[in-house]
């Protein structure tokens, strides 16, 4: 038998709901940290899409990529992790991951993280109640529009009366202050503190790079951040 086909009349072919309205003009995507993990600008490593292990998984990520990770990831986990267990999990976490590294890299990734976390220094940075790898999605009003943001926090730190935003850099190029700062991390700093200044409205908002290779922690003050904003006109 041949299908049967089916016979419409005279307008059977239009919408019996009408026409749709028109979608939402959304804001242009704003993209502060990418996709995927790369190696810091000032390594001597090559960084683009190409070289992510996220992006190119089929790819071996170089030492640098694999110890940027793997410091990222130590600085994620060990802080939830009592103190006096904390040695044993950071050598199984490397005895795992890190077992084809020379050990000397072995060695220095564990002392950076081991010091960092023992230091009074950086207690703010890791207080009971700090969040770890903190997704961020929202909106933000700079350079004269309207931008939807998706990124994410390494580090977020809030009390009673501030926020503090914290983002690490593995990289073994040093700023000596915040003056030498990279403008593209400041921007990316100004935009995760502009979408949290509406989250949590009446609270100091601070931001403030983590260069684990020193340790050294370099605050941005307020009117860097405001001005990188202000000067935002691409994604």
């Amino acid at each position: 038998d041949e299908p049967a086909h089916e016979t419409r009349g005279p307008g059977a072919a239009s919408d019996p709901l009408g026409p749709l309205p028109a979608a939402p003009r959304l804001p242009p995507p704003l993209r502060p940290s990418g996709a995927g993990y790369t190696p810091d600008d000032e390594t001597a490593e090559p960084a683009g899409p190409a070289a992510s292990p996220v992006l190119d998984p089929d790819r071996e990520p170089s030492l640098a990529q694999s110890r940027g990770i793997a410091v990222h990831r130590l600085l994620q986990l060990l802080p939830s992790v009592p103190g006096p267990e904390r040695a044993a999990a950071l050598e199984r976490y490397l005895g795992s991951v890190a077992s084809s590294w020379p050990q000397a890299e072995r060695d220095r990734v564990a002392d950076s993280v081991a010091g960092i976390l023992a230091d009074p220094a950086f207690a703010g940075v890791f207080a009971p109640g700090s969040r770890a790898e903190v997704s961020l999605i929202g909106e933000v009003d700079a350079g004269g529009r309207s931008w939807s943001v998706s990124g994410k926090v390494d580090r977020l730190a809030v009390s009673d009366d501030e926020v503090l935003i914290v983002d690490y850099k593995t990289g073994r190029l040093i700023p000596r202050n915040a003056a030498q700062v990279p403008e593209n991390y400041v921007r990316q700093l100004a935009i995760y503190r502009a979408l949290l200044k509406s989250v949590y409205p009446g609270r100091t908002v601070r931001a403030a790079l983590l260069f684990t290779e020193a340790p050294k922690l370099v605050q941005l003050d307020p009117e860097t951040l405001d001005t990188a904003l202000a000067a935002l006109t691409t994604p």
